[in-house]
């Protein structure tokens, strides 16, 4: 199918951007790498009326190493972020999970702010902005305002944004040197949208725990932090590979009973709370034996 028609726009700088949301923001959608909007207008799930295409704004693809943080441009290319050497220095569970977005060509065209502002329950890149406490930069009429990841997204396709705003930079803190971390996914083939995927930091100081987190994707309507199973383990002494099994268990338990898991064409609720359990403890183990 062919999308329905509509009106194109190709701003080459943020103002112009917004000055375009402000005139036409009863029917309009932000295109940044397509990867989602194009298919869902050729199968008239949305049907805009203006089109505003920002890959023509220079200033919103960007890699910056700001010592204790990494800002990153919306329009930052997925494929970039796979190999920049500030992600795999600072950031090593965003290159990780990065690799699992679709694939080559999809990385290519797909940028790391599309893939947030559109928040697909099943996306990689929201799960690890939950797990490593991101800040999202929106700007609009009234200036520029930084959301934390906790507050952004709210549920399936549906962010803090509002509907003037755009968002025009990420943030991560770097991640601790020498933090074990893991992501595991459930999908039917690599590259699909993941059915359940888990991500864990894990960081030690000597022989205890010092630091957990753990964060979904594909289980609910939205990624979520599961920070009842994280205090399970903050505090504990590790062994030779990490937390004792007792406690990873229990984290992972606990994990299954926190999520709201979706029920759908490609897994049940009580799968999905089943894979929550196995992914949880699988991830947790790579990351506290520093495997992942």
């Amino acid at each position: 199918m062919k999308p329905a028609s509509f009106e194109y726009h190709a701003p080459a700088s943020i103002d112009e951007a917004l000055g375009l949301l402000r005139q036409h923001a009863s029917d309009v959608r932000l295109l940044a790498g397509g990867q989602s909007l194009v298919p869902m207008m050729n199968f008239r799930l949305v049907a805009p009326a203006v089109i505003v295409d920002l890959n023509r704004i220079p200033e919103l693809a960007y890699i910056e190493d700001a010592g204790s943080v990494v800002r990153i441009g919306a329009m930052t290319r997925q494929r970039a972020v796979e190999f920049s050497s500030v992600v795999g220095e600072k950031l090593p569970l965003l290159r990780e999970a990065i690799k699992l977005v679709g694939h080559l060509p999809t990385r290519t065209r797909g940028t790391i702010g599309g893939s947030i502002a559109h928040a697909d329950p099943s996306a990689e890149i929201p799960m690890v902005f939950q797990a490593l406490e991101g800040e999202m930069v929106a700007r609009g009429p009234q200036g520029t305002r930084t959301i934390k990841a906790a507050d952004f997204f709210r549920d399936a396709l549906t962010t803090s944004l509002a509907p003037d705003e755009i968002l025009v930079e990420v943030r991560l803190p770097a991640m601790p040197s020498g933090a074990g971390f893991a992501v595991e996914e459930f999908s039917r083939r690599h590259g699909d949208f993941a059915i359940v995927a888990i991500a864990a930091v894990v960081v030690r100081d000597g022989a205890r725990c010092t630091k957990a987190r753990l964060a979904t994707a594909g289980v609910s309507a939205h990624s979520v932090r599961l920070r009842a199973a994280e205090e399970v383990l903050e505090g504990t002494l590790f062994e030779d590979l990490g937390p004792g099994e007792n406690a990873i268990a229990r984290a992972a338990d606990i994990a299954a009973e926190l999520v709201e898991p979706l029920a759908d064409q490609n897994a049940s609720a009580e799968f999905r709370r089943h894979l929550t359990r196995v992914l949880t403890r699988r991830a947790l183990l790579k990351a506290a034996a520093g495997t992942g």
